[in-house]
């Protein structure tokens, strides 16, 4: 016998959880996820740092209500889930022109050196400086969401991996793992599985696709000083401090991808050390770990958010691309805001809501999925 709900949502990651906690309470809701762990793909393996530069406008303002919406629990918590961590941007002058955002102010070669003088003069032109931008305690972020949804009354469901999705009159009915389900409302915050899970219920694929991003955490000689940034240099890597003596670096890679469980190709962080030495005096040494994550992005770089016009109770919840967790909270707020209207008549937030600010920025480039 099938359990009901009125509204399954279909991946654990950032933006399930977050939209879970944000439906809680609210109307019965179960989250299933694939894996045994939440937040095990993607969400597991992220730069934890929230940059209201990056990105295009619609995602920066995204960006910033995320940031408000994490900051009214934070006194609730034991420790900070944000902590103030600034965004240098490097790279030769018309490419940091053309990356440079409101949010981002220009600073001279010399000032960029102070800041991060582990960078060598002649391996940059121009840099750019996001003091807004916070570094995101992304395992406590998870952990608060998941709480706040198991306490409101959510269902969470690991280990179900979603093997069966078909409309039934008004309504879904899905098999996942040893589960049976039934929903008013899907909602597919698959990820990377975002488009095969579509397939799946019989709904047009989106033509999301993932793509590779890899990390990892090395040893140094010489530590980047208290209050380093995170530095990147235009579209081909970046690092910051992580601990007393150890970096995060990536490459910044785009090389698209299958829906997998990732794992960095050999050679491609032995690479980026030599690079990043002969730019840096940090004077990299052993690797003690590396792992590569899935950023999933539409065609236009854009969050996919909204039911499909096509495939009535389908909720696309997808494609938030490297932008996850820096999106995450807002989208959420609309989401759950667009599902609750759903199932009962009338506006679905006030005009003068932060939703509806959420929602006219999302407009003004994808809102209704396939309208």
């Amino acid at each position: 016998m099938s359990a009901t709900y009125d509204v399954v949502i279909v991946g654990g990651g950032i933006a399930g959880l977050s939209l879970a906690s944000a439906l809680a309470g609210r109307c019965r809701v179960a989250l299933v996820e694939a894996e045994q762990s939440l937040g095990y793909h993607t969400s597991s393996r992220s730069a934890r740092q929230l940059i209201p530069s990056y990105g295009p406008p619609v995602v920066q303002e995204l960006t910033m209500r995320t940031l408000e919406l994490i900051g009214t629990h934070e006194g609730t918590r034991p420790e900070p889930v944000l902590s103030p961590r600034r965004f240098m941007l490097i790279g030769d002058e018309a490419a940091v022109r053309e990356q440079a955002s409101g949010f981002m102010h220009r600073i001279s070669h010399t000032e960029a050196l102070q800041i991060c003088p582990a960078l060598r003069p002649d391996s940059f032109e121009a840099a750019g400086l996001d003091s807004g931008s916070f570094a995101c305690n992304a395992s406590l972020l998870l952990e608060d969401h998941r709480e706040r949804a198991v306490e409101g009354g959510v269902d969470i469901i690991t280990g179900a991996r979603v093997h069966s999705a078909q409309r039934l009159g008004t309504g879904w009915e899905l098999g996942a793992g040893q589960e049976g389900l039934e929903a008013g409302i899907v909602v597919n915050a698959a990820g990377a599985w975002a488009d095969e899970l579509a397939v799946l219920s019989g709904v047009e694929k989106l033509g999301l696709q993932p793509y590779r991003r890899t990390a990892a955490i090395v040893d140094v000689e010489h530590p980047l000083p208290s209050g380093c940034p995170m530095v990147a240099s235009t579209g081909s890597f970046y690092f910051r401090p992580d601990g007393r003596r150890q970096v995060l670096i990536s490459p910044s890679e785009t090389v698209p991808s299958g829906p997998e469980d990732a794992r960095p190709y050999p050679g491609d962080v032995e690479a980026l050390i030599t690079r990043l030495n002969a730019v840096t005096t940090m004077g990299i040494g052993r690797i003690s770990r590396a792992w590569t994550g899935l950023r999933t992005e539409a065609s236009d770089g854009i969050p996919v958010v909204g039911f499909d016009a096509e495939a009535p109770g389908f909720f696309w919840l997808a494609g938030q691309g490297g932008y996850g967790f820096q999106t995450s909270s807002a989208i959420a707020e609309l989401a759950a805001d667009l599902i609750l209207a759903g199932q009962a008549a009338g506006e679905p937030f006030p005009a003068d809501s932060p939703a509806s600010r959420t929602a006219g920025a999302l407009a003004a480039t994808r809102m209704s999925i396939r309208a």
